[in-house]
């Protein structure tokens, strides 16, 4: 028992003595603090000095003008007035009708152009024309049998038949001008005048409604093709065989029916024999 305690003594001494070694071990470390970096500096930033701006080239003598005038453009030669061009103007008023109002105004080569409103509408149309030259040669004649524009003549019937609408004719020539109006009248040529702008009214006219037609209203076309048959028939187109070109095209025009399609090329028929006749007399 003794020995036992004796070896139970050592024991704890050789504990006690390691205990404090590590201690004393644990002392002796030094806690070591790493120095905090330091951010570099940038390097200086050199300014680029300005480099001397060129001199503006002085503007060349021959330079171009710009186009909105701002150099002034001076011509050689003075500039001259245009002489007077001939011109005719047809107008018709009757607030009641379809066609309520047609303007037309062209040169003596038939380029010119119509106007027309239609009854309801708020605004005038306006297409350009070119009128035959059968129809100027209608027209010219009975102007040259009124001896228009040195005449004075009132051709006015009588009474008054309005309802049937205002004519309005004007002629410039030369310089000079003459105007009349009348609703009715029993003088030959004026009443030429008059119905030589009717038929022109209706070839052009249809023209525009069957170009509406093929864009917008196709089923409308066999109708204004009767229309047009029609009028060819009772003399109401002003030069028929102007159309030609025009009936032609809508022969193969896919967007409008078939039937107008081929109305179109009876009506084409027709002009050949029609031409052939009048080739045989």
């Amino acid at each position: 028992m003794r020995s036992i305690k004796i070896f139970t003594i050592l024991i704890g001494i050789l504990v006690l003595g390691s205990a404090f070694s590590a201690d004393g071990q644990t002392r002796k470390r030094k806690t070591v603090t790493k120095p905090a970096a330091t951010a570099e500096k940038p390097p200086p930033v050199v300014a680029a000095s300005p480099e001397p701006k060129a001199a503006a080239a002085p503007p060349k003598r021959n330079e171009r003008p710009d186009f909105n005038g701002a150099a002034a453009i001076q011509s050689a030669e003075p500039i001259r007035a245009a002489p007077d061009r001939p011109a005719y103007r047809y107008e018709f008023t009757q607030p009641d009708f379809i066609i309520s109002r047609i303007v037309i105004e062209h040169g003596t080569d038939g380029t010119g152009t119509i106007a027309f409103k239609k009854k309801g509408a708020d605004e005038m149309i306006t297409d350009p024309i070119k009128v035959s030259a059968l129809a100027l040669e209608r027209i010219n004649a009975a102007l040259t049998s009124m001896n228009f524009l040195d005449s004075t003549e009132n051709y006015q019937y009588e009474k008054d038949y309005s309802h049937l609408g205002i004519v309005k004719f004007a002629l410039t020539r030369d310089g000079r001008m003459r105007d009349v109006t009348y609703n009715w009248t029993e003088n030959k040529d004026a009443k030429t005048i008059m119905n030589e702008y009717r038929k022109i009214t209706n070839q052009f006219v249809w023209i525009f409604d069957i170009s509406l037609s093929r864009e917008n209203q196709p089923l409308e076309a066999p109708k204004l093709f009767d229309s047009l048959d029609s009028m060819i028939k009772r003399n109401e187109i002003s030069d028929p065989y102007q159309l030609e070109p025009f009936l032609k095209e809508l022969s193969n025009d896919e967007r409008i029916p078939l039937i107008a399609r081929n109305h179109a090329v009876r009506v084409l028929k027709q002009f050949e024999k029609e031409r052939k006749k009048d080739e045989n007399k």
